[in-house]
């Protein structure tokens, strides 16, 4: 059994993966380019996802199964996997802790007004007249009610705030108060102080998030992205921020990533943005590399891994 890993890693956790599976053979390799000539003898492939091409997956002649080490596959070569029936799984799941923080601190930044703080604390400026609000009591609609949407909306009922979730089929899911369909969005914009975009990148999300949305939202809501900046239209976006229609955007991802440094969302005094880093902790690696060996096990065993096995006709 020959796995290929090409996603990076810390020493000991390279040594654990060996240490608890002496029958499989591990190759670490990174970058891709130091792998190439692993892939064709490849049963299994532990990446990022962003790494992997067609001519990759055409090479891997006996590659059977690739663990993603990460919950988003929006560069995942799909058209070539489905033609070779290779079964995909991915790291869904482990960002719930980190990300549903990083909502949770970013609306209190804006509430409780810290850049202001921080830049009276440069100038040694004393000034109790900063207002200062409350997240607690709130509306808050989420975009997705995944592990990810789940754990932020369990964490806003810590704050007493009412929850709605949006998603594709509009199922009932655990700490919503109200859940609704992607369709019915627009009707429910209207009640939400916090809209929290958790949206991953597939066709049908392709700038979900347009003019009309923000229009409907209240003048007061915040919006926040940490899904995929490709699922929301940026001009109308900016436009929107610029007329006021909303009072604040939160952003993590964006269209172009890095941020281009031309583009006028750097300079808007009501966005605050971060790059692409809402998921970063020191835990992430250990969390995705225990779903990996659940998987693994089943893998070694002549069964097929059912931990996050992804439907790549829908790359989610």
């Amino acid at each position: 059994m020959n796995i290929l890993v090409t996603a990076r890693m810390k020493t000991y956790l390279r040594e654990g993966l060996m240490e608890k599976f002496p029958e499989a053979t591990f190759n670490f390799k990174y970058p891709i380019t130091e792998a190439e000539t692993y892939i064709p003898e490849a049963d299994v492939i532990v990446t990022f996802g962003e790494d992997l091409t067609n001519d990759h997956i055409e090479q891997a002649k006996n590659l059977k199964w690739i663990m993603v080490v990460s919950a988003g596959l929006d560069e995942m070569p799909f058209e070539k996997i489905i033609e070779k029936n290779i079964l995909v799984t991915n790291a869904r799941g482990i960002h719930k802790i980190q990300m549903s923080e990083y909502v949770i601190g970013m609306l209190l930044q804006v509430y409780r007004n810290l850049p202001t703080f921080l830049e009276n604390q440069r100038k040694h400026v004393y000034d109790k007249r900063v207002k200062i609000e409350e997240i607690s009591g709130k509306t808050m609609i989420v975009v997705g009610t995944g592990a990810i949407g789940q754990e932020t909306a369990r964490k806003a009922k810590a704050f007493d705030m009412k929850t709605i979730g949006v998603s594709r089929t509009g199922a009932k899911k655990d700490h919503f108060d109200e859940c609704y369909k992607n369709e019915e969005l627009l009707n429910k914009l209207p009640e939400a102080d916090f809209v929290i975009n958790v949206l991953p990148a597939t066709p049908d999300t392709e700038k979900m998030f347009k003019a009309d949305h923000f229009k409907t939202m209240k003048e007061d809501a915040i919006f926040l992205n940490m899904g995929r900046g490709t699922t929301v239209d940026e001009e109308q976006m900016i436009e929107a921020l610029r007329d006021n229609e909303i009072r604040h955007a939160i952003l993590d991802v964006f269209e172009t990533e890095p941020l281009p440094e031309e583009s006028p969302l750097w300079d808007m005094e009501n966005v605050t943005l971060t790059p692409h880093n809402s998921a970063v902790t020191s835990g992430y690696m250990p969390r995705a590399l225990d779903i990996f060996e659940k998987n693994l096990k089943q893998f070694l065993n002549g069964e097929e891994p059912s931990v996050n096995v992804i439907d790549p006709k829908r790359g989610y």
